[in-house]
């Protein structure tokens, strides 16, 4: 009976005590079992615990790495369209200095300094503002040429803000030079014939044109495009109704074809008042303005004395 455990219990039906015995060795067994289970499902319960934190973190991971490659995405479109802002700002310097050295030419006034510092400057490769570019490829080359080229831009601009303000000063102080230097377009039009070798409409052979030849309606207005005093106003065997003023300085412009001329030869006229109407007199194939500038007598290209 030692290999057995009693046990004791109350009868609610007979209200008598009963008693029976567990063989000691099922007891062990049972007691064994009952620890082991709860081990068992205190690790079971464990690795869930950690797995459904390990989901959660993961989770958590992916919406990171999703928030930053959106982060990315922005920050690269902004460096794009910075490095575009870089290009369109160096545009504009360089077309200042166009304007500066047209400037300078009307006035007759030379460069004393170097260049503008746009020399030398490449453009952002284009390759590198492709907005479909994996994430994976760094924009550490962009942002370092940007950085050069910004700085580079910045030292030509601030040149020319020097520059710009020596030929205000050079200016005032050939005002009335420059109000009797062509500056203006002598007409609205377009430009049929330019200045240069070109093919004889006439002739058929290679000839050099002195001047612009600019298209429009018959009886257009031709302005001035300088003080001046008109020099010749008569009719000539090819150029027609042939207009000259004298700006003075060795600076001579011509009109040639016109329909009719509204200013006589002596009368002083100045930049923007009507000169004559456009017309087609003399050996012409339409109605047109023969437009020349000369200086010291050598025709030069009117283009390069035309600022609007």
């Amino acid at each position: 009976m030692r290999n057995r455990i009693k046990i004791w219990y109350h009868s609610s039906a007979t209200a008598d005590i009963r008693e029976f015995s567990i063989h000691r060795t099922l007891w062990i067994f049972l007691f064994f079992f009952a620890a082991f289970s709860i081990i068992t499902a205190s690790f079971v319960g464990y690795d869930y615990i950690k797995l459904k934190r390990l989901s959660l973190n993961s989770d958590g991971f992916n919406q990171t790495v999703q928030s930053l490659n959106g982060e990315i995405t922005t920050q690269r479109i902004q460096i794009q369209r910075f490095a575009e802002e870089i290009e369109n700002l160096k545009k504009l310097v360089d077309n200042l200095s166009k304007f500066e050295d047209k400037v300078r030419l009307i006035a007759d006034i030379k460069q004393t300094s170097d260049s503008s510092g746009l020399i030398g400057i490449g453009s952002i490769p284009t390759d590198t503002l492709d907005p479909d570019l994996p994430l994976t490829q760094k924009h550490s080359s962009l942002i370092r040429e940007m950085h050069q080229q910004v700085t580079q831009t910045k030292v030509a601009a601030e040149k020319h803000a020097l520059d710009f303000e020596q030929l205000i000063k050079q200016l005032e102080q050939k005002r009335n030079f420059l109000a009797s230097t062509p500056s203006i377009r002598p007409v609205n039009g377009w430009v049929t014939s330019g200045f240069g070798k070109r093919t004889s409409p006439f002739t058929g052979q290679s000839e050099f044109h002195t001047g612009l030849d600019i298209s429009n309606a018959p009886g257009t207005k031709i302005i001035a495009p300088a003080n001046g005093r008109v020099s010749i106003a008569a009719e000539k065997l090819y150029i027609g109704n042939l207009l000259a003023i004298d700006h003075g300085h060795g600076r001579v412009t011509q009109y040639g074809h016109l329909k009719e001329i509204l200013v006589n030869p002596g009368q002083e006229v100045k930049r923007g008042d009507v000169i004559g109407l456009i017309g087609n007199t003399g050996r012409s194939t339409g109605p047109h303005l023969h437009y020349e500038v000369l200086i010291n007598g050598t025709p030069v290209n009117p283009s390069k004395y035309i600022l609007n």
